[in-house]
């Protein structure tokens, strides 16, 4: 067995798919009605069709999972997310970890 995708339910499949083409270029290559595929593995459902595939109420603002994704200047990217994105709202501010790296952990999937 093999992992294919990652789904994220959304409540605005347009911003959305939006979203992770303006911040990371991905394009839909399916759309199957409520259900958008994305390049790089990326699957976009609407919140209403995965409310029907799971048979109860989607919890919105979850932070139990994390999309990881890699920038060599991600002060530049963060410009770039809050100049297109002014809304979105972050979990954590820039954080150096013990290894010298910095990152960014942030609500972008309640954002859409």
């Amino acid at each position: 067995m093999k992992l294919i995708n990652v789904l994220i339910a959304t409540k605005d499949m347009e911003r959305a798919v939006r979203f992770y083409h303006d911040l990371f270029g991905l394009s839909v290559i399916l759309d199957n009605d409520g259900n958008r595929i994305l390049t790089e593995g990326l699957v976009l459902q609407d919140t209403a069709a995965w409310r029907e595939v799971l048979g109860r109420e989607i919890i919105p603002e979850n932070n139990s999972c994390e999309l990881y994704f890699e920038e060599r200047d991600i002060e530049g990217f963060v410009r770039k997310l809050e100049e297109l994105y002014p809304d979105i709202r972050y979990v954590t501010r820039l954080t150096v970890n013990s290894w010298g790296g910095r990152s960014y952990a942030s609500t972008i999937l309640t954002a859409i």
